[in-house]
């Protein structure tokens, strides 16, 4: 046996993978299974491994697969005691026994189905007629140990390797989702994980995973992993070694083994990417009339530390958690898809993290990092826009949160790029960034439900816009005459078509123009509505906006008249005339600053009976009626994306399209 093997042609040569899916039975208390789990290899942490395409064909028969189960089982028992005591070859040879076990795992999810995977674990040699009544289901017995394992041994160097992989293991246990086009709502390892034996870990094992996402442990160093010992003691460490070495071959056909260093730095944090993985996996499990998703109730009803309250939650599966340390994580990793998802998760579904949130004076650090992933849309994928955008609506729901962004000042916005913003308050870049969003996917993507989020969010602000930036002001208007442009346009092509001669096929085109229209129209009036909301509730407090839509007021002649939007634009018509009239009056030639002071004092004069008033702009998001349709995919295709040290064949997927992932 060499210790590397990386050749197709050698892989079935490797006597240990040989004896392993043979025929032949090894008993667990064979030494076979002391040599094979003795290795010195740590978990990968890259995010895109090599697969194997090999097929191993297991004989369920030989109970070898079971065996090892039972043997990694028997270790399991001790792992505490062990991380105690500093047993690290315990702990090592566990680690090894769970790492052999994930691998086979995911080859088998992916070539059977999930009652031939149940054959795996349940086989076992008996005398005929011979029936086992104590025989225990093996493949949850495995399934309680990996989430005992989790919530009970304590994360240190010596057990970083083994959690990880007993966390890699769940997640693999639940990728039979990705080979199947409709949502699974069912089947032995979801009835284990939703209702079986783990059921009363469920608060434990959420908390744990949100924890090892909060400490953003780096993998230590391979301290973990037993060293050979000097002289003569590493012989059977040698021998063990060259198995191991070259059945971790067999797996990856040679990829993850020879790049550690260079994964390590790509990603420092394996085990807290995947534990947020796991967590997302779990949450968005789907429910069940007879069964609620516990792990979906445990995220909406944990409780701060700092929570002193002796009222008992009605829900279950209820725990606390450190606020503080929550919050500083989530705002520190907002740059990948998951933390966004978790984030949402959190505030559309946790009240007490939501109320948490919203009464932080540091918004800034949470908002920011959002904003930035608005900004650079043209980079990120659809989803991760749209995760985004949500966050910032179910923000903008509370009317605090849309005084307070105005009273937070920035001071060199760097990747702002489009222009120098040397100083800014946090609301008036909010705005500009959604606006760049909208004129993004004007000119782009022609998301209509894009477009409904950023003008609702705008609109819930609208009444709280304070002291608005110049720029954030003139963007306003500016979006509002692309609108107008956009409007005469299709407009134009509307009746070019239907002045097209007779017999012609341009007619046909009619309906798309009008569909056109009508979304424009519905975008303009909304514009007009925000606009005409900020000059009823807070006109004194921002003349950067009367100063914005008195040197652009021939845009807004053409809709005076419009039956679409005649009741809107009276109150704008008073504004502006009221205003033109002010300025007519101080004269000619007047300076930026002359113009802001008049429409200062002005806005203290204009009497509030002239403006008619409009119900008050009040959006608030509803998730849609099956979220699972869209949620499961999105999780698994960031977990085939990005999760660390798995990859799988793109030719095998089913739950969604390569283009999507």
């Amino acid at each position: 046996m060499g210790a590397n093997t990386s050749q197709v042609s050698e892989l079935f040569e490797n006597q240990s993978l040989k004896a392993l899916i043979g025929t032949q039975s090894i008993s667990e208390n064979n030494p076979f299974w002391n040599q094979l789990i003795s290795f010195s290899f740590t978990s990968p942490t890259c995010s895109r491994g090599r697969d194997s395409s090999i097929k191993l064909q297991n004989n369920p028969r030989s109970g070898n697969f079971g065996a090892l189960v039972r043997v990694f089982l028997g270790r399991t028992k001790e792992l505490k005691i062990s991380t105690e005591c500093q047993d690290q070859l315990f702990i090592w040879q566990a680690h090894n026994a769970l790492l052999l076990i994930r691998c086979l795992l995911k080859v088998f999810i992916r070539e059977m189905s999930e009652e031939d995977l149940h054959l795996q674990f349940t086989y076992q040699e008996r005398a005929p007629g011979c029936y086992d009544t104590c025989s225990e289901d093996l493949l949850e017995e495995l399934i309680c140990n990996l989430v005992h394992l989790i919530v009970e041994v304590p994360l240190l160097d010596i057990t970083y390797g083994i959690l990880f992989e007993a966390v890699t293991t769940l997640l693999v246990l639940f990728s039979y989702q990705l080979f199947h086009k409709e949502i699974l709502r069912d089947g032995h390892i979801y009835r284990c994980l939703m209702s079986g034996r783990c059921l009363f870990l469920t608060s434990r094992l959420v908390k744990t995973l949100l924890y090892n996402f909060i400490r953003q442990e780096k993998c230590p160093p391979a301290t973990h992993v037993l060293q050979p010992q000097s002289d003569g003691g590493g012989l059977l460490y040698g021998l063990a070694s060259g198995v191991a070495s070259g059945l971790w071959s067999v797996f990856t056909l040679g990829g993850a083994g020879s790049k550690s260093s260079l994964d390590q730095e790509h990603n420092p944090l394996p085990l807290s990417n995947q534990s947020l993985f796991l967590l997302l996996v779990l949450a968005n499990l789907t429910d069940r009339p007879e069964c609620p998703n516990p792990y979906r109730q445990a995220i909406t009803c944990f409780k701060n530390t700092q929570d002193t309250s002796s009222i008992p939650s009605p829900q279950p599966h209820t725990f606390q958690i450190n606020f503080n340390s929550l919050y500083t994580a989530l705002c520190e990793q907002q740059c990948s898809d998951q933390a966004t998802l978790l984030l949402y998760t959190l505030l559309h579904q946790n009240q007490n993290m939501r109320t948490y949130m919203l009464s932080r004076t540091d918004m800034e650090n949470l908002v920011m990092p959002i904003l930035e992933i608005l900004y650079h849309v043209e980079e990120r994928n659809s989803h991760h826009v749209y995760m985004a955008l949500i966050i910032l609506l179910i923000l903008t729901e509370d009317d605090t949160f849309n005084r307070s962004v105005h009273e937070v000042m920035l001071k060199n916005i760097t990747w702002y790029t489009e222009r120098s913003l040397t100083e800014i308050s946090l609301g008036s870049l909010l705005i500009l960034v959604v606006i760049r969003t909208i004129q993004f996917n004007m000119t782009r993507t022609r998301d209509k439900y894009l477009h409904t989020n950023c003008l609702a969010a705008l609109a819930n602000m609208s009444a709280q816009f304070r002291y608005l930036h110049q720029y954030a002001a003139q963007r306003i208007i500016s979006l509002f005459a692309l609108l107008s442009k956009k409007h005469n346009k299709v407009l134009e092509q509307a009746t070019q078509s239907l002045r097209g001669p007779l017999g012609t096929d341009d007619g046909a085109t009619l309906p798309d123009y009008a569909q056109d229209l009508n979304v424009i129209e519905e975008v303009i009036r909304m514009m007009l509505e925000i606009i005409n909301s900020c000059l009823c509730s807070s006109l004194h407090h921002n003349p950067n906006l009367v100063y914005a839509l008195l040197y652009k007021r021939e845009l807004f002649e053409q809709f005076r008249l419009h039956p679409s939007f005649q009741d809107i634009m009276q109150n704008l018509d008073t504004v502006i005339g009221f205003f033109n009239h002010r300025l007519e009056q101080a004269g000619a030639d007047l300076s930026v600053e002359r113009v802001l002071e008049v429409i200062r004092k002005g806005a203290v004069a204009l009497p509030k009976d002239r403006l008619k008033k409009f119900p008050e702009l009040k959006f608030k998001y509803v998730e849609e009626d099956q979220p699972e349709d869209f949620f499961i995919p999105y999780v698994w295709s960031l977990v085939f994306n990005s999760a660390v040290g798995l990859h799988w064949n793109p030719e095998g997927i089913e739950l969604f399209g390569m283009d999507s992932s």
